[in-house]
């Protein structure tokens, strides 16, 4: 039997944001940026005022589902109290549910499959930006196994998660040592030098670049990112063109946009995002990808372009500000290309080779692991919700 989730949960909208009336203290909360598909993003949290008797109407507790109105309605994560005290803005729904009756997790699961199989449209008002609001979120009628089953559905697609999660955690980890390492070499300039020293703290020979306003090694060139780069502009295609396939689409978004049959760039291909509001954003693929709204940057070798990429990257602010346009910004080939780089020695590359390599080839190798999980999880997932599929009870296991 169908049961709406209003029967089985308390669901709240969060705060509105208003800097002339909100009064208070200041306080973090999280909004629709922040929320992903089973996670959070939080490195960029803002902060909004909080009167004392909205203390405890608007702070998250360990389980909450929290639930976008707008945006990408229905996107959704489980609150595990990643920074203790958070609050939540009007762009987000907070979901508690019975837990005698509903697993707030096996919610998540079953919002994630409805999403994409298209049936949440259905809950979804606008017919150009959608929103999900709390009347149509609690009118949405799910048939509801036992809270066993949904404990068990639950903890078997958070398992596949759990693995995700570590291997995103591991990929993150590796390229913070890759940022150090090319950070102590090419920025300090503290590569190994003459006995294997570190070069510039040992003493070695530096001279200023009025290019770039600084010291560098004396006797390195430097020179403009297209003279040494392939930078080039993507081929438009626009999603109703598209064959089906599984290469990923790169346009103007911080991800791809959708897929595609075939492929237009080799693997470690660095893209900038060139119009709307990522104009600028800066990304690096270990896979083949089709190039669209964006410009690709290659090398001659991989090892090559994953430097050029540590590069960008250390230029990211500057790339945003070079968005120019009114109506929508954008980014052109001529302002990558423009770019000064020094030049690095081609007996450095070669002794950096193999680790940057390495690194590179871990984190694709993890990256290829979560697609096949996510691809297993998905597939499972429909059959699970609908008891083609068990899974072993807590009781049996």
């Amino acid at each position: 039997m169908k049961t709406k989730l209003s029967e089985v949960a308390n669901i709240k909208l969060g705060k509105m944001l208003d800097a002339e009336k909100n009064k208070g203290d200041l306080q973090p909360y999280i909004g629709n940026i922040n929320v992903r598909w089973g996670e959070f993003d939080l490195e960029s949290v803002s902060l909004m005022r909080f009167e004392e008797n909205e203390q405890e109407r608007y702070r998250l507790q360990y389980g909450d589902l929290i639930v976008c109105e707008g945006g990408e309605p229905g996107r959704c994560a489980i609150w595990e109290n990643q920074l203790p005290g958070m609050k939540y803005q009007k762009a987000l729904h907070r979901v508690r549910g019975n837990e005698r009756v509903l697993n707030n997790r096996f919610l998540m699961y079953w919002l994630y499959l409805t999403y994409h199989s298209g049936k949440l449209k259905r809950y979804f008002t606008g017919s150009t930006i959608h929103h999900l609001p709390t009347e149509a979120l609690s009118n949405i009628e799910i048939d509801l196994p036992s809270i066993e089953t949904q404990n068990s559905i639950a903890r078997f697609c958070e398992n596949i998660d759990r693995k995700i999660a570590l291997n995103n955690t591991i990929n993150a980890e590796l390229e913070k040592a890759a940022k150090l390492l090319y950070d102590y070499w090419f920025v300090q300039f503290d590569f190994p030098g003459a006995n294997e020293k570190p070069y510039r703290a040992s003493g070695g020979s530096m001279e200023y670049n009025e290019q770039l306003k600084r010291e560098i090694p004396k006797g390195w060139r430097v020179e403009a990112l297209g003279e040494m780069l392939d930078v080039s502009r993507g081929s438009i295609i626009t999603e109703k063109d598209t064959a089906p396939g599984e290469v990923k689409v790169v346009a103007a978004g911080i991800t791809h946009s959708y897929f595609h049959a075939e492929s237009n760039r080799p693997k470690n291909t660095i893209t900038v995002s060139s119009s709307g509001a990522n104009a600028g954003y800066l990304n690096f693929w270990q896979e083949e990808i089709y190039a669209s709204d964006c410009i690709t940057v290659r090398a001659k070798s991989d090892v090559e372009t994953l430097l050029a990429y540590h590069f960008l990257k250390s230029m990211q602010t500057i790339l945003f500000r070079k968005a120019t346009g009114s109506a929508q910004p954008h980014v052109y080939p001529h302002d990558i290309a423009g770019l000064q780089m020094p030049e690095i020695p081609a007996n450095l590359i070669e002794k950096i080779r193999e680790l940057f390599i390495g690194i590179n080839n871990q984190i694709g190798k993890n990256k290829i692991q979560n697609k096949e999980l996510t691809a297993l999880r998905d597939f499972l997932l429909p059959l699970l919700m609908n008891g083609q599929v068990t899974v072993a009870t807590k009781d049996n296991e």
